[in-house]
Protein backbone atom coordinates (compact mmCIF):
# COMPACT_ATOMS: atom_id res chain seq x y z
CA UNK A 1 0.00 0.00 0.00
CA UNK A 2 0.85 3.32 -0.96
CA UNK A 3 0.49 6.31 1.40
CA UNK A 4 1.99 9.04 -1.03
CA UNK A 5 0.53 11.27 -3.44
CA UNK A 6 2.76 12.59 -6.11
CA UNK A 7 2.24 15.73 -8.49
CA UNK A 8 5.12 17.76 -10.14
CA UNK A 9 7.79 16.04 -8.40
CA UNK A 10 6.32 16.69 -4.98
CA UNK A 11 5.13 14.03 -2.39
CA UNK A 12 2.52 14.64 -0.35
CA UNK A 13 1.67 12.04 2.73
CA UNK A 14 -1.90 10.54 3.51
CA UNK A 15 -3.21 10.11 6.50
CA UNK A 16 -6.71 9.42 7.95
CA UNK A 17 -8.44 11.22 11.31
CA UNK A 18 -11.71 8.40 12.18
CA UNK A 19 -11.99 10.94 15.05
CA UNK A 20 -13.01 14.04 12.57
CA UNK A 21 -13.64 11.43 9.37
CA UNK A 22 -11.12 13.54 7.63
CA UNK A 23 -8.11 12.72 5.11
CA UNK A 24 -5.43 15.07 5.84
CA UNK A 25 -1.82 14.78 4.71
CA UNK A 26 1.35 17.75 3.65
CA UNK A 27 4.07 18.52 1.15
CA UNK A 28 7.58 16.53 1.94
CA UNK A 29 10.91 17.54 0.87
CA UNK A 30 9.77 21.48 1.22
CA UNK A 31 11.48 23.72 3.65
CA UNK A 32 7.88 25.02 4.69
CA UNK A 33 4.83 23.42 5.93
CA UNK A 34 1.99 22.67 3.53
CA UNK A 35 -0.77 21.02 4.27
CA UNK A 36 -4.12 19.93 2.69
CA UNK A 37 -7.37 17.55 4.13
CA UNK A 38 -10.67 16.54 2.36
CA UNK A 39 -13.56 14.17 3.28
CA UNK A 40 -12.68 11.84 0.36
CA UNK A 41 -9.92 10.53 -1.74
CA UNK A 42 -10.68 11.87 -4.87
CA UNK A 43 -11.29 15.45 -2.70
CA UNK A 44 -7.89 14.90 -1.44
CA UNK A 45 -6.26 14.55 -4.47
CA UNK A 46 -7.83 17.44 -5.71
CA UNK A 47 -6.73 19.18 -2.31
CA UNK A 48 -2.86 17.81 -2.51
CA UNK A 49 -2.72 19.28 -6.58
CA UNK A 50 -4.41 22.70 -5.26
CA UNK A 51 -1.76 22.89 -2.12
CA UNK A 52 1.22 22.34 -4.99
CA UNK A 53 -0.28 24.75 -7.17
CA UNK A 54 -0.18 27.05 -5.00
CA UNK A 55 2.77 26.77 -3.17
CA UNK A 56 4.80 26.93 -6.50
CA UNK A 57 2.47 30.02 -6.84
CA UNK A 58 3.26 32.13 -3.72
CA UNK A 59 7.06 30.93 -4.08
CA UNK A 60 6.98 32.39 -7.41
CA UNK A 61 5.26 35.65 -6.01
CA UNK A 62 7.73 36.01 -3.17
CA UNK A 63 10.83 35.28 -5.43
CA UNK A 64 11.53 32.13 -3.73
CA UNK A 65 13.73 29.78 -5.37
CA UNK A 66 11.83 26.49 -5.89
CA UNK A 67 13.65 24.28 -7.87
CA UNK A 68 16.76 24.15 -5.34
CA UNK A 69 14.08 22.33 -2.75
CA UNK A 70 13.05 20.15 -5.56
CA UNK A 71 16.43 19.34 -7.04
CA UNK A 72 17.70 18.36 -3.32
CA UNK A 73 14.85 16.14 -3.01
CA UNK A 74 15.76 14.17 -6.44
CA UNK A 75 19.25 14.32 -5.38
CA UNK A 76 18.71 12.50 -2.20
CA UNK A 77 16.38 10.00 -3.67
CA UNK A 78 19.09 9.24 -6.37
CA UNK A 79 21.67 8.70 -3.51
CA UNK A 80 19.61 6.02 -1.71
CA UNK A 81 19.88 3.99 -5.41
CA UNK A 82 23.28 4.95 -6.29
CA UNK A 83 25.39 5.65 -2.41
CA UNK A 84 28.72 6.26 -3.78
CA UNK A 85 27.59 10.23 -4.88
CA UNK A 86 27.00 11.55 -1.47
CA UNK A 87 24.18 12.99 -0.61
CA UNK A 88 25.16 16.01 1.63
Amino acid sequence: MKNLLEYKNYRGTVEFSAEDEVFFGKINGIRDVVTFEADSVAKLKKAFKEAVEDYIETCKKSGKDIDKVVQRQLQCTREAYYPSDGCH
